[in-house]
């Protein structure tokens, strides 16, 4: 199949704007011809907003037009999980062939469906397309970016479980959730003045539980603070974010013996950028050498950081990576528990490789 068509949804989100940034550093929108697709704005006023992209994407296209939709040969969306739930089986039922990549979680565990993160699973993404599948979702963005990071250490087989301890950022619970984290510290700085350091703990303790703080979003405060707890309930007292450590990272490698993944996921106060602190059990004990040889030379965008305190504190950082294309690997040692016990610290934008990355090179592999 000849890919002449593509169809963009959800553009003018979060994730959608960093997509549509890539594509257009990539050179992507040559490659085909392009609509835009909007569920709320359409027409030509719309318009005016995409040719910041550097091109005149024509009339921004109805995202609830079935007939405009199905002369797609392919859909990206970046509209979220509603829409998938209610366009995904309509466009299947009336007979759509065309290929389906998608930001959202809905369809991950789906058999139909391939978790798509080329630079470690590009043999599963192959498989699936010369089977004739075609769909095609990015992973979970902690997964993707706990994968990127140590993809290595699972190429040569050695990993036999992995504890996560997850630090992310406002941004991975959407873009009113990063407002909200900016106006609870716009809300708690507002002329607070204290004459000691214990008043001004107090004070703003007091702030951050009041009801006049604005939580909509987080149901929380999250300024000056933590959350651990992360998306619904699931059993075995896990959050769902949590049991997608599991599930995901099985898939996505398509392991032939599941790995064990858990641990506790927490939201934190960042703007931009996952982080996650691992242990990891060996299959064998290992040189810590030979480990880092292979951390940093798995994928090209490792930036691999030597265990030490300043270049921790100045590389391995949100503040560092925010933006960059680059996985933050560190923190790299044995631990007293054993030398078959690893302690590594990653991090990384989850807007890019976490989220709109995926999907980008997706469509450049059904081009190719």
């Amino acid at each position: 199949m000849k890919i002449k068509k593509v169809g963009i949804v959800g553009w003018r989100g979060m994730v959608g704007q960093v997509l549509m940034e890539r594509m257009q550093a990539e050179n992507d929108f040559t490659l085909a011809e392009y609509t835009l697709f909007s569920a709320s704005e359409t027409g030509r006023a719309a318009s005016a907003q995409a040719q910041i992209y550097g091109r005149d994407f024509g009339p921004i296209a109805d995202a609830n037009d079935l007939g405009a939709l199905k002369k797609m040969d392919v859909i990206i969306t970046c509209q979220g999980g509603d829409y998938t739930k209610q366009y995904y089986p309509i466009l299947k039922r009336e007979g759509w062939s065309g290929y389906w990549i998608d930001a959202a979680s809905t369809l991950r565990m789906e058999k139909e469906a391939t978790i798509i993160l080329d630079p470690v699973n590009m043999p599963v993404i192959k498989k699936a397309l010369h089977a004739g599948e075609k769909t095609f979702v990015g992973g979970n963005c902690t997964v993707s970016l706990m994968l990127m990071g140590i993809q290595g250490l699972f190429q040569a087989d050695l990993i036999e479980w992995i504890s996560t301890m997850t630090y992310q950022a406002a941004s991975g619970a959407g873009a009113k959730n990063m407002e909200e984290l900016v106006a609870q510290y716009g809300y708690v700085g507002q002329g607070l003045q204290a004459k000691s350091a214990l008043e001004l703990e107090k004070k703003v303790t007091g702030l951050i539980s009041s009801p006049q703080l604005p939580h909509a979003n987080f149901g929380h405060a999250l300024a000056y603070n933590l959350l651990p707890w992360i998306d619904s309930e699931y059993e075995m007292g896990q959050s769902r974010e949590e049991w997608k450590g599991f599930a995901e990272t099985n898939k996505i490698l398509q392991t032939k013996t599941s790995i064990p993944v858990d641990g506790t996921c927490a939201r934190v106060s960042v703007l931009r950028c996952h982080s996650q602190g691992l242990t990891i059990k060996l299959k064998k004990n290992v040189p810590l050498s030979e480990i880092e040889g292979l951390l940093r030379d798995a994928n090209p965008w490792v930036k691999f950081v030597p265990n030490k305190k300043e270049l921790t504190l100045s590389e391995l950082t949100p503040a560092a990576l925010s933006g960059s294309l680059s996985v933050g690997v560190g923190r790299v040692r044995k631990m007293r528990i054993g030398d078959e016990y690893l302690n590594i610290f990653t991090l990384g934008d989850q807007l890019l490789w976490g989220a709109a990355e995926p999907l980008r090179r997706m469509l450049r592999i059904l081009f190719e």
